[in-house]
């Protein structure tokens, strides 16, 4: 997942794992495996498979994010 003004922020997800996205937030979700297919769930609050393509240049290289939750205590990558 990359997100962020400039999709400048990424982090990785893998079985089990939650990613919240703020409304309104610029993001990218994108399978970074050349070999395994991607399965995820989207959920949206308002129900609506809203999608909105936008014209940003990505940056080189986006800053990798650690989230911490009860899954991950000492961050996740």
């Amino acid at each position: 997942m990359r997100w962020g003004d400039r999709l400048e922020f990424t982090a990785e997800a893998g079985p089990g794992d939650f990613i919240y996205v703020p409304p309104f937030v610029p993001h990218q979700e994108i399978n970074a495996s050349p070999t395994e297919v991607l399965e995820c769930v989207l959920c949206r609050s308002d129900g609506q498979a809203v999608s909105v393509n936008l014209d940003i240049e990505p940056i080189e290289k986006p800053e990798q994010v650690l989230w911490i939750d009860p899954t991950h205590p000492h961050g996740g990558v």
